[in-house]
């Protein structure tokens, strides 16, 4: 009986210390803010509703000087995406990236492009919700000394009442969950995306 007690305590203090970690993720989800800085390039996580269209809007403004769009579908041109007009930035400062298919391949393929480009500090523009996980997978991807700001973008599949709406519950946690498994990797492995040094 005492053996019994004492699991379900650990049990009721585990899930006390993840409602807690959840709580967190989801305030600093929802208060985080643009950060509208000049930038070397703005990267675009593709895949959710305007995100792209708020990429492109910030590259004509001049936030970055270059576009960079990254897990495009395969069968977009650049055209369907970008077609400058009179003073815009020129066409060819938009690179498409079209191979990788979930946030982690994002870092690595977006990466190895980015260093490319001699690339040092990157407006990161993503979805809300999913602005934390990819926020670690590109500091742990990215060369150390290039700076990277975090830019959410609001999405219509997440409401602010999350705790109302059952399907931003359900993402929300999933996206803490995901976030969660990768910050115990990189404590484990914290080098291991970084770009190789020949």
């Amino acid at each position: 009986m005492t053996i019994f007690k004492a699991f379900l305590s650990l049990l009721i203090i585990a899930l006390l210390v993840v409602m807690a970690l959840f709580v967190d993720f989801t305030y600093k989800t929802f208060s985080a803010a643009p950060r509208l800085v000049q930038s070397d390039a703005i990267v675009v996580l593709a895949g959710g509703r305007g995100r792209i269209e708020e990429g492109v809007r910030l590259f004509r403004e001049g936030k970055g000087n270059e576009l960079f769009l990254v897990g495009v579908d395969p069968l977009v041109r650049k055209s369907d995406l970008y077609r400058p007009a009179a003073g815009d930035p020129p066409y060819e400062r938009v690179i498409l990236e079209k191979t990788s298919r979930n946030t982690l391949e994002n870092a690595i393929f977006a990466r190895d492009i980015l260093v490319q480009h001699n690339v040092r500090s990157i407006l990161l523009i993503t979805s809300r919700y999913h602005l934390k996980r990819a926020a670690i997978l590109f500091r742990h991807a990215l060369p150390r000394d290039v700076a990277i700001y975090p830019y959410p973008v609001d999405s219509i599949n997440v409401k602010e009442r999350w705790w109302q709406h059952e399907g931003s519950f359900k993402l929300l946690f999933s996206e803490f969950y995901k976030y969660c498994l990768f910050r115990i990797f990189f404590l484990l492995a914290p080098g291991e995306l970084r770009p190789v040094k020949l």
